[in-house]
């Protein structure tokens, strides 16, 4: 359920470890929420720019995400494309976590 100011709740903050990612689909998309090794979380679109795989699928490595069909790597803190085959950077999200829930806006 989305509140009036556009914030949903995706997931447990004690359910993600660190550099691991959560898949989060609401309202009929899909998003990916990352943390951080240094415990911070955030939140992009969930399918790859390049052919809409779901990238909680892929690899974390340090603040990057990797496709896991054609290997294009995306920054899950600002949603940018880092290599090819991916160039469309993905949308990023406001996170905030309350009450050991991770939220992003929507």
């Amino acid at each position: 359920m989305t509140d009036a100011a556009g914030w949903v709740a995706a997931c447990a903050a004690d359910a993600l470890q660190p550099e691991e990612l959560r898949r989060f689909d609401h309202g009929g998309r899909t998003f990916v929420i990352a943390r951080s090794s240094e415990g911070d979380y955030f939140a992009v679109d969930g399918h790859c720019s390049h052919e809409k795989v779901h990238l909680a699928d892929g690899i974390v490595d340090g603040h990057i995400i990797e496709c896991p069909k054609h290997f294009g790597t995306f920054d899950y803190r600002t949603g940018e494309a880092r290599a090819l085959p991916a160039c469309i950077d993905l949308r990023s999200y406001e996170v905030k976590v309350e009450q050991n829930t991770v939220f992003i806006r929507i």
